[in-house]
């Protein structure tokens, strides 16, 4: 397309939107509200799923030794550790002493005189492990089968049930988002699909001046391609203000007010929540908009 066409498809595109104000209104109004309520529940989403992942990197796995095994063994369980690194987030060696000492501090505390009764006999002499924290607690039992196999492990403790109620929470959470995602993906696009036709309805005496001249179909087309995506650009934008004001407000409120929650949880920061949701939610409200268009051409103007 040459630039004088270009600008004229942007002109008539634009004017239509203006020409069928009410249908346009409306249309913006719905992808307003679609992508709100897609930004609202992302951001809801996006600090559930901030959470579970720390929860997640609070989950260990404990590797226990066999009795007798060498400083060499214990070195060499280590190194293999290590290279999983797509499993593993961190781990750490914790000896015998440092175990009892631990268990002192929890079970002992504000009771020495207890403690005290062991003298140095360490009920926790055969203890030494290796601690390790997983990056995905999906993936704990195909890490629990590798730590099993190797040479000098005697037992390997895992949190089983912790694990398999978040892996299915994640996975309910990606299910419901899909869901909501394409249910108001299909609301929009119904709407612009109706706006984009009474267009056509408006214009069809034009369009077939137009293609009596020798109007090229893309041409003839294209204007209603602006104006669906002009009708979804404007409706992504608008609620992306709305919530970048409303979420931050609403994090300060609710931190100045229920300060307790901050030792709970932790929400996101405001950009890093909008730095994906921006260019996600305008590059969903242009697709939108063109695919409304795109069905309503496909359908009603047969050029």
């Amino acid at each position: 397309m040459r630039v004088s066409g270009f600008f004229y498809s942007l002109k008539v595109g634009i004017i239509n939107i203006w020409k069928n104000k009410l249908f346009s209104t409306a249309s913006i109004a719905t992808m307003t509200a679609c992508i709100f309520l897609f930004g609202l529940f992302y951001a809801i989403v996006a600090n559930f799923q901030s959470m579970v992942k720390n929860v997640e990197e609070g989950v260990a796995i404990t590797v226990f030794f066999e009795d007798g095994i060498s400083e060499e063994q214990v070195q060499a369980i280590g190194q293999a550790i290590s290279l999983q690194k797509e499993d593993v987030l961190r781990y750490r060696y914790i000896s015998a002493e440092a175990a009892w000492e631990d268990y002192k501090m929890q079970y002992f505390g504000g009771d020495e005189e207890a403690a005290e009764g062991y003298g140095d006999d360490n009920p926790l002499k055969d203890s030494d492990s290796y601690e390790i924290f997983l990056s995905d607690v999906s993936r704990q039992a195909e890490l629990v089968s590798y730590l099993e196999s190797l040479a000098g492990v005697r037992e390997v403790k895992q949190s089983e049930t912790v694990a398999n109620m978040l892996t299915d929470f994640n996975r309910l959470v990606g299910y419901v988002s899909m869901g909501i995602i394409m249910i108001l993906f299909a609301v929009a696009t119904f709407l612009i699909s109706n706006t984009v036709s009474v267009g056509i309805t408006v214009r069809k005496e034009e369009i077939a001046i137009m293609k009596l001249i020798g109007a090229s179909d893309f041409f003839v087309q294209a204007p209603f391609y602006v104006e669906g995506i002009m009708i979804g650009l404007i409706g992504s934008i608008l609620p992306m203000f709305i919530l970048y004001i409303m979420y931050g407000r609403l994090i300060r409120f609710i931190t100045e007010k229920f300060s307790f929650l901050n030792n709970l949880m932790t929400f996101l920061a405001v950009d890093d929540v909008f730095r994906i949701l921006v260019p996600v939610a305008v590059v969903l409200g242009i697709g939108i908009g063109f695919v409304g268009s795109a069905l309503t051409i496909r359908k009603h103007l047969k050029v």
